[in-house]
């Protein structure tokens, strides 16, 4: 049956969350061939250009059977903030809206899809580079642990949030706090959203997915993924760059340095895998009620198309 987005001022938007290895991806492009949708990529790493392989980047091929936004935008040396994304994402919205097709949100990164679901008012970047400067230092010096440990005194609620492995978010945080002496997570404040949303979450049991994500890991090594590194390092591209942060990178870079074995790379890939999915569950909790919880698999996509027509049809009943 024919899907045409209405033209509600309220745009809809579907967003597809859940973890890592779930089959998003896949779910999203039948979802979007069969309701005149076009892709908007939620996840931190597609953003670059040359992180392909480690980040599952969708082909050539899918980008051109189905519009795909937000992917391939910006040079690693060159990163996007949260707003930056905000405010992109916002913008295709709009443009697909205008287009009568239907906006499909699409990623794992719990930050970006918070912070369009939940309208997030994002506190600007803190003026002075060389307070950043000393508290990367000291991160340096003294561990991210103990960043962390601060953190979690000053704003227990933004600490919650925050891996503690992520020394830039750490440090973000922590730079907000002490330069304004607000709490980090009262100034994301929340605000309009501008479009109804719709949330679906697609999810395996822990084994079942940690199986999956394991094959994924070992078809990536095989697809050439330490050459991608080495030519990112070739081309100039600093390990430092919060690219390099991606699941995966930073192992295959200490691998390519002689620091690891590939075998206690590979096994270091799937620990940080394994703790990325859990961490993934604290934004899309399975108890959610504002999510449609599909469990993945070869129907999972007809089951989301049945949620979105039905809903659809609710909300143009009532307006």
């Amino acid at each position: 049956m024919p899907f045409t987005p209405d033209t509600n001022p309220l745009p809809l938007v579907v967003f597809i969350v859940g973890p890592t290895g779930s089959g998003k991806s896949a779910a999203a492009a039948v979802l979007a061939r069969r309701l005149s949708g076009e892709i908007i990529s939620a996840d931190s790493r597609l953003l670059y250009r040359g992180f392909d392989i480690g980040t599952d980047k969708p082909p050539p091929a899918a980008r051109a059977a189905v519009p795909h936004h937000l992917i391939d935008v910006t040079d690693p040396d060159k990163p996007w903030s949260l707003v930056e994304y905000q405010s992109a994402a916002r913008e295709c919205i709009l443009q697909i809206h205008a287009r009568r097709r239907l906006p499909l949100c699409v990623g794992g990164t719990g930050q970006y899809v918070r912070a369009l679901l939940e309208g997030w008012e994002i506190p600007p970047a803190v003026s002075s580079p060389d307070f950043r400067i000393r508290l990367e230092d000291r991160a340096a010096r003294e561990g991210s642990a103990a960043l962390y440990a601060e953190l979690e005194q000053a704003d227990p609620a933004a600490a919650a949030r925050i891996d503690p492995r992520n020394v830039r978010r750490v440090v973000r945080a922590l730079e907000v706090v002490l330069s304004t002496g607000k709490p980090f997570s009262a100034l994301r404040r929340k605000g309009a959203v501008g479009f109804r949303p719709l949330v679906t979450g697609l999810s395996l049991p822990r084994p079942e997915l940690y199986a999956r994500v394991d094959a994924r890991i070992d078809s990536m090594l095989a697809a050439g993924w330490i050459e991608e590194v080495r030519g990112l390092l070739a081309r100039g591209y600093a390990p430092a760059l919060p690219a390099f942060s991606a699941l995966g990178y930073g192992q295959i870079v200490r691998h390519i340095h002689g620091e690891l074995s590939l075998d206690d790379c590979v096994m270091e890939i799937r620990r940080a895998t394994r703790r990325l999915i859990r961490h993934q569950a604290n934004w899309f909790r399975p108890d959610d009620p504002n999510i449609h919880w599909l469990e993945s698999g070869p129907d999972a996509a007809a089951k989301a198309e049945q949620i979105i027509r039905t809903s659809a049809s609710a909300w143009n009943r009532n307006g």
